[in-house]
């Protein structure tokens, strides 16, 4: 299987697990003495980290403490995966008691929220309400898509930032005759959702990696649209193995300011995998945090945000499925590849993705931990 058919959808699934698997206990998670409460300090609005649980299964009271912990790094923003047919099921009829959970705790911990509202998701459009259908990208009602995303952003104002279709260069790589269609498409929806809340910026991501090994500079370039580009970045080659060293992964994300010399660049999910099944480790994931801040440092007045891709490691074998469910929809992640059967790339990702938290899944802090709290310390 091809890795940009798995790519954009798995934090989605992360953070969509937390709002369903609420489970009734009365008993908290057993505390690291180690660990920090939340504190007094400062904030930065522009570093993010994506907060998760370990598992499917987590009380609300597990929840808040995860978010407090994650918070105490000085981080300023979190990421937010929502979709169409889970604020709208049904037309007209608007569902927020999912969001509003995940929503409350941002902002009990005074967090900005990147939200991922998804109209593409990777190589397949949507996934939208049932009453919608499955259109075309040029079958889009703007007016509607003008009417769920100002009921939502109406509602979170904590949310300053919209990435509308996540990685972007995988459904145009084949379909680049509908580059005209999502253009007109994103710069009408922009003018409008605009006009009613002005300091909300918006943009598309792109998966940084998938650009660079296939060659989809063009694709970028053509939809560098709205107030920011956003990219996604993991260090690996096809079979989603760690295939670079820290100064190497430096040097890939230098180069999305030649490719978009004149806008913001926010960088959407960063990561590096300490699983040693894809040739990662701790240290190396400390080496490359360390070194993304001196790149943040140096590009910051560029930079829209910064945002790690997990706060806290997944169980193994959780985190990339052949199918996903969103909402009341079942995502098919398509076939297989020249390896024979998608199994061996899968089972790559699985590892690499449910590893690249910077906590254990223990709950023990990893070294890069230290280090990414250390640098936004720094920054502050």
């Amino acid at each position: 299987m091809d890795k940009k058919k798995l790519g954009i959808i798995i934090p989605v699934f992360v953070i969509i697990a937390l709002v369903f698997a609420f489970l009734p206990s009365d008993n908290s998670r057993d505390e690291n003495t180690e660990k920090t409460q939340i504190s007094t300090q400062s904030t930065n609005e522009s570093i993010g980290l994506v907060i998760n649980s370990p598992s499917s299964s987590v009380t609300l009271q597990q929840l808040d403490e995860i978010f407090t912990d994650a918070s105490s790094t000085g981080i300023g923003r979190s990421n937010v995966y929502l979709y169409w047919n889970m604020i709208e099921p049904v037309e007209g009829a608007f569902d927020w008691s999912q969001s509003d959970i995940i929503m409350g705790l941002n902002e009990k911990n005074d967090l900005k929220v990147t939200l991922y509202f998804s109209i593409i998701n990777g190589d397949t459009l949507g996934p939208f309400p049932n009453w919608i259908g499955k259109p075309t990208l040029n079958g889009i009602n703007q007016d509607e898509l003008v009417t769920v995303l100002d009921a939502t952003l109406s509602r979170y104002h904590i949310i300053d930032s919209v990435i509308i279709a996540g990685e972007t260069e995988s459904y145009f790589r084949y379909n680049e005759r509908f580059i005209p269609v999502y253009q007109e498409l994103f710069s009408n929806l922009y003018e409008e959702i605009k006009q009613k809340h002005p300091d909300v910026k918006f943009g598309n991501s792109f998966a940084l990696h998938n650009v660079l090994n296939k060659n989809l500079k063009n694709v970028v370039e053509e939809l560098a649209l709205g107030d920011f580009i956003a990219f996604s970045y993991t260090p690996t080659d096809s079979l989603n193995e760690i295939s670079k060293n820290s100064d190497d992964a430096i040097e890939d994300l230098n180069q999305i300011f030649e490719i978009i010399p004149d806008k913001k660049i926010g960088f959407f999910e960063l990561s590096w995998s300490t699983s040693d099944f894809v040739e990662g480790d701790d240290v190396s994931q400390k080496i490359f945090v360390e070194k993304l801040f001196d790149f943040y440092a140096q590009n910051d007045s560029n930079i829209e945000f910064m945002t790690w891709f997990r706060y806290i490691d997944q169980q193994a074998n959780s985190c990339v499925k052949e199918e996903q469910k969103i909402g009341d929809q079942t995502i098919s992640l398509g076939g297989g590849s020249s390896m024979g059967t998608s199994e061996h790339v899968i089972e790559r990702l699985n590892q690499y993705n449910c590893n690249t938290g910077l906590v254990d899944v223990n709950q023990n802090y990893k070294i890069g931990w230290n280090e990414f709290k250390t640098q936004i310390q720094m920054l502050n």
